[in-house]
């Protein structure tokens, strides 16, 4: 049997390393425990989420340090991932009482019509490596809540996070047989998500593996499918005087994570008037960020990629914009060469004509100089995708243009593209997603509405179309 093995993006070393595992078995095993956890009153599996979130606090410095390790971000930043694990249980129960509660509706003569809702059964659930806890556990609570059993599969770049974020579900007190934990590569991926046992999926990661999987699905309407991807997110830049916190917000969107999240801004469309001193500006941040390992002194304020390959794919993208007429600002460079630490860089792709739609998951922000607000606009919905967006002015007038205008599920007014709120829901349009948001929207996915019209007594007659007796 062929071992999972993760390594540390920052050193190379070994980490962690577990035998493939048996799906069968492990559905069986959900299969078999989820009824009597479904059985449980609400109340009950609230508590039991509660411990989790206690559980995940006082191993936070454990966890948080793995997390570090295994993806290569800063310290600092893997310490607020685990602190978004522990915040997600309070938002959970909140938007399971707000989405999902069981409600009396207005019902005729006496009688009375119900609301209340069901868990689906067996959930899968398939996590991303860039938040390696947070966003699985952004599926994995809310349906717990609603009386689901999960079966989860982490990214196979990060397995040692999925498999420390099931044991603290099983020391909470969370049945074993309710969160089961399957160790495997894409070969696995896909097998757990066309397995008959399985009630549904719930998916973050690439548009690619999210639209096979939509195209999978397709002949399977009873099944539920949530899909979280990816974004070729636009910031724009117009109408501002402060371009030193222009310049800060824009490194936030485009460098946090090492570019590595899925709000990340991408494009940089820019009044062409401002340009010039906005990049003087950039530049001025951009050559001070500190790339590093997790555990450096001082913190980085970004760490390598996830792997090699990411790093060589991303440095191929970049050279490939050069060819087609690309101006490199700041060059991609790569400081060590068989480490996948990335510089944050910025090119100016006004005169590509054929730019990919593509999302290029790390530290490369291509600049637009355009001369209208309209065409800014245009540019910035010239994409198949549609997550997140924000607009960088101090004139509210451009905002409302903006807003009304732009397609994507997070728009943003002089804030950043990432740093999303778990207690809104989180998802867009197009290539983004499949209408199914998440964070606080996760209760709508991880349970379905059933509506009963009840009496105590059977009361019936028929006033019309009957013959005489």
């Amino acid at each position: 049997m062929t071992d999972i093995v993760s390594y540390e993006p920052a050193t190379g070393a070994e980490l962690w390393r577990h035998p493939i595992s048996d799906i069968d078995a492990e559905l069986a095993e959900a299969r078999d425990g989820w009824p009597a956890w479904a059985a449980k009153p609400l109340t009950f599996r609230i508590e039991a989420m509660r411990r989790f979130a206690n559980v995940v606090r006082q191993r936070a410095d454990a966890f948080a340090d793995l997390i570090a390790r295994e993806t290569g971000k800063p310290l600092w930043e893997a310490k607020t991932e685990v602190d978004s694990v522990i915040a997600k249980v309070d938002i959970s129960v909140s938007a399971n009482t707000e989405r999902t509660a069981q409600r009396r509706l207005d019902s005729p003569m006496g009688s009375r019509m119900a609301l209340r809702h069901k868990p689906h059964g067996v959930l899968a659930v398939l996590g991303p490596y860039n938040f390696p806890a947070h966003l699985p556990n952004g599926h994995i609570v809310p349906a717990l809540l609603a009386g689901n059993a999960v079966v989860f599969k982490p990214s196979e770049k990060t397995p040692a996070t999925g498999a420390f974020l099931v044991e603290c579900f099983h020391a909470a007190g969370v049945p074993e047989a309710c969160v089961r934990l399957i160790v495997g590569g894409p070969d696995e991926g896909r097998a757990l998500a066309a397995h008959a046992d399985i009630d549904g999926l719930l998916f973050t990661g690439s548009a690619r593996t999210g639209i096979a999987l939509n195209r999978a699905f397709a002949e399977k309407p009873e099944k539920i499918l949530a899909l979280e991807m990816g974004g070729n997110n636009p910031i724009l830049v117009w109408d501002t005087p402060d371009l030193h916190a222009a310049a800060v917000l824009i490194v936030q969107s485009a460098f946090t994570s090492a570019g590595q999240r899925c709000t990340a801004a991408r494009r940089l469309i820019v009044d062409q008037t401002l340009a010039e001193p906005l990049t003087a500006e950039l530049l001025k941040l951009m050559n001070r960020i500190i790339v590093g390992a997790p555990h450096d002194d001082p913190q980085p304020f970004m760490g390598p990629v996830i792997d090699n390959e990411s790093a060589d794919q991303l440095t191929e993208s970049f050279l490939a914009l050069l060819m087609k007429g690309g101006q490199p600002i700041k060059h991609l460079e790569r400081p060590v060469a068989d480490k996948p630490f990335l510089s944050p860089s910025l090119i100016d792709v006004t005169n590509v004509r054929d730019r990919p739609d593509v999302e290029l998951f790390g530290p490369v922000l291509q600049m637009s100089r355009v001369e209208t607000f309209e065409a800014a606009i245009a540019e910035a919905n010239d994409t198949r995708y549609g997550l997140s967006a924000s607009l960088v002015t101090q004139t509210p007038r451009l905002y409302d243009q903006f807003w009304a205008n732009i397609r994507a599920g997070i728009v943003n007014w002089n804030k950043p593209t990432n740093g999303a709120s778990s207690a809104a829901p989180f998802g867009g349009i197009g290539w983004s997603g499949n209408h199914r948001p998440s964070a606080y929207y996760a209760a709508d996915y991880c349970a379905y509405p059933v509506v009963s019209n009840e009496a105590e007594a059977a009361r019936a007659s028929i006033g019309i179309g009957l013959r005489d007796g």
